[in-house]
């Protein structure tokens, strides 16, 4: 199963999602939906009371319910009972709530929007520079945060026609890249920024950025040109990809004095209040 995590947000209340791509639907947390509807202070509990009646009911919708890994409040990857659309539909007649309707047409509109973006990815895009605009983010970072995202796609599909796996390996690769052209892991970029659980991109100043897409547009040309067979020879394309960037970085710093990475982030440079969260790209 190809899946992408994502936080939706229903009145001001993260709701967490995984998006299938093979089976082009999504799995939504189950006990996220019960604390949006019924405001409990312990909607774990609250569901496995639900689960247990619903089950002694013969419910055949609870007993296809099945758990998937979501990143918990702990930070940590846990497995969650999950539902998809067409079951939490059915779930949500045996919660009692007034925002059972509200909710009904927001997850309806979640589920639309991410298969007409399949149709026309512009409409991710635009959805994508709207949320930007809210939390405050300048056009001009927006223009070069969204430009990242493309770079990023580009390079990541490069890597899958290679036969190159999602997860460790791409991991692995950025590391590579991000310590080649920064001097820093992607961990270590992200304490020195004092960041935990947000994402990087989303906290680098423009220069950052840009120096960020051309180590991996760099990467990715030089992988089209010398087209690697193995891992090995995949890593090292992307310390030369990220060297390419390096050269770049250690040019400015020459003619700035400034250095380029640093412990800014999003919040500081730009005044935005909060940074925002993201699981991909």
């Amino acid at each position: 199963m190809k899946q992408h995590n994502a936080i939706q947000v229903f009145e001001e209340t993260q709701v967490r999602t995984i998006w299938d791509a093979d089976q082009e639907k999504w799995y939504i947390s189950i006990v996220d939906v019960i604390a949006v509807l019924t405001g409990s202070i312990d909607p774990n509990a609250y569901w496995r009371k639900l689960k247990q009646r619903l089950k002694a009911e013969g419910n055949e919708t609870v007993t296809n319910c099945h758990g998937l890994k979501m990143l918990a409040s702990d930070g940590k990857m846990r497995v969650t009972d999950v539902a998809d659309t067409e079951q939490l539909f059915r779930l949500i007649q045996s919660i009692p709530s007034p925002k059972a309707e509200p909710f009904k047409l927001w997850l309806a509109k979640v589920a639309s929007e991410r298969l007409d973006e399949m149709q026309d990815p512009e409409l991710g895009i635009d959805r994508a520079l709207e949320q930007y605009l809210r939390l405050g983010y300048s056009e001009n970072w927006i223009n070069q945060r969204l430009k990242s995202i493309e770079v990023r796609k580009e390079l990541t599909d490069e890597w899958k026609r290679t036969g190159l796996q999602e997860g460790q390996q791409f991991a692995t690769l950025t590391d590579i890249i991000t310590k080649a052209w920064s001097g820093k892991t992607t961990k270590e970029y992200k304490v020195l920024k004092g960041l935990k659980k947000e994402n990087l991109r989303d906290n680098m100043t423009n220069t950052e950025l840009i120096l960020n897409m051309l180590a991996e547009a760099s990467t990715k040309d030089i992988s089209q040109s010398v087209n690697p067979e193995t891992f090995e020879e995949s890593k090292v394309v992307a310390q030369q990809g990220g060297n390419v960037a390096k050269v770049a970085l250690k040019e400015l710093e020459s003619k700035t004095g400034k250095k380029v990475v640093s412990s800014l982030n999003a919040k500081t440079v730009l005044g935005v209040e909060g940074a925002r969260n993201e699981e991909g790209a």
